[in-house]
């Protein structure tokens, strides 16, 4: 597929390593010759310096011949006339990423108009990502998928765990809780496991099944989940915007802003969050904001290195829940090695939904991705199919079908029901299905994932 993508930001960037990996003829369009030739040095891409906006640069990168245009630069206003532009040259499909919130009733409004096929919010996304792991506070990591009806989670098993020492297939019987381990992390391996598998301490364990269900399962664990009261927020950025409107009547929300003209705004769109202007980034600030009665601390400044640092401080401090954003996900590794556990990628939610937009596109018949998660520290992909009504592995029992090396099938949303499957069940037509695989398989159908 011949996809453009005009500006090489973060997001950009990330796109543009993420596509190429998955085969795609790229043509990559910024203003800045050094991001486009680091790009030209990395990857298999054509590079264009210009102004995407412009009719000049779109027509130099052919754009009208490509099968999507992708407007990741940081200015909102120029990634909706680079769409409009591109519709205009014949481009069929059009993503771009639009992040003021004073542009959400327009957008829907005016898709039609723009030639908008899709919007991406990376602060929105992260926001609500925020949302469900304050809300679900014993994940260090949490994935929605069957309309929200079944989750992923990630959580650390403790030396006095129950299931320490047990194998996966004594799950049921241990707890009598419908709950399916699709992965773990032990140190640097990373493991799709069979039920034969052995559980040790301080894995991390990638659990999928129904909501409800999730949460009995931690109850059982006997992880202690108390209910977050007060929030604060370091940093007074979009993402606290978005995620102070979504907690309004949930909990007490604190926003830390050492910028006076940002601190006077929030405090007008934010009436019912308490505005401080200060440096969120000094330890004395924190303290004397009330860090030791915070039940969950968000670190969201600009800056990654900053956030993990106050992330640690408030892990150490005792905060019972610390969320970090992080941007480069390179750092996600020595986070997680420094305590910082649970991390939060606005640029990484963002690409995991183009991603999946344009594997949906490569595959246009049923059967194809409608949610895409990356999980285990972006090492595994946990990927909803549907199930097409007319294909020749339906009411097969699953132990009698012929699956790729490393392939999971964790969970099935029949009408609204999750089936946690065994061998016995069967996939039915108007179905979806929760796969697990290694990040470097990638699947676009689900007709991929058997071996033909």
């Amino acid at each position: 597929m011949r996809i453009v993508i005009i500006g090489d930001g973060k997001v950009g960037v990330t796109l543009t390593e993420r596509l190429s990996k998955e085969g795609h003829d790229l043509v990559v369009i910024d203003q800045n010759k050094r991001v486009l030739q680091e790009a030209t040095t990395q990857y298999d891409v054509l590079t264009i310096h210009g102004n995407g906006a412009t009719l000049k640069a779109q027509k130099e990168a052919d754009v009208g011949r490509s099968d999507l245009m992708i407007a990741a630069t940081s200015a909102d206003e120029i990634n909706m006339l680079c769409c409009i532009l591109a519709r205009k040259l014949g481009v069929p499909r059009t993503i771009a990423r639009v992040r003021n919130p004073e542009y959400t009733e327009q957008l829907s409004f005016l898709k039609e108009d723009l030639g908008l096929s899709m919007t991406i919010n990376p602060e929105y996304t992260a926001a609500m990502e925020i949302l469900n792991l304050i809300r679900f506070p014993a994940a260090l990591k949490r994935d929605t998928f069957a309309k929200g009806r079944a989750e992923i989670i990630e959580l650390k098993l403790t030396p006095d765990s129950f299931l320490c020492g047990r194998k996966l297939y004594e799950l049921m019987q241990l707890t009598k809780i419908q709950v399916l381990i699709c992965a773990v992390e032990r140190g640097e391996k990373v493991m799709i496991p069979s039920g034969d598998f052995q559980l040790c301490a301080n894995d991390n364990i990638y659990v999928t099944g129904s909501s409800r269900n999730m949460a009995a399962l931690v109850q059982k664990m006997n992880i202690v989940e108390r209910k977050i009261r007060s929030v604060i927020l370091i940093g007074g950025s979009r993402i606290a915007f978005y995620l102070a409107m979504a907690l309004k009547g949930e909990c007490a929300v604190k926003i830390v802003e050492i910028d006076e003209q940002r601190c006077q705004e929030l405090a007008a769109t934010l009436p019912f969050a308490r505005v401080v202007h200060a440096d969120g980034t000094q330890p004395e600030t924190l303290i004397s904001e009330g860090l030791a009665e915070a039940d969950a601390v968000v670190t969201l400044t600009d800056i990654d290195e900053v956030n993990i640092v106050l992330s640690m401080f408030a892990t150490r401090f005792g905060v019972y829940k610390v969320i970090t954003k992080i941007n480069r996900i390179e750092y996600n590794d020595l986070a997680l090695k420094m305590g910082v556990n649970t991390i939060v990628s606005p640029k990484s939610i963002s690409c995991n939904e183009i991603v999946r937009y344009v594997r949906a596109m490569d595959n246009t018949s049923d059967g194809s991705v409608l949610t895409l998660h990356r999980i285990v520290n972006e090492k595994v992909e946990a990927l909803e199919f549907s199930v097409p009504k007319n294909a020749p592995y339906l009411d097969v029992p699953l132990k009698d079908l012929k699956f790729k090396p490393g392939i999971l099938v964790a969970c099935i949303n029949h009408k609204g029901k999750i089936i946690i499957p065994g061998g016995n069940d069967s996939l039915r037509g108007g179905d979806t299905v929760i796969v697990v695989a290694k990040s470097d398989q990638l699947y676009s159908s689900l007709n991929e994932i058997f071996v033909s």
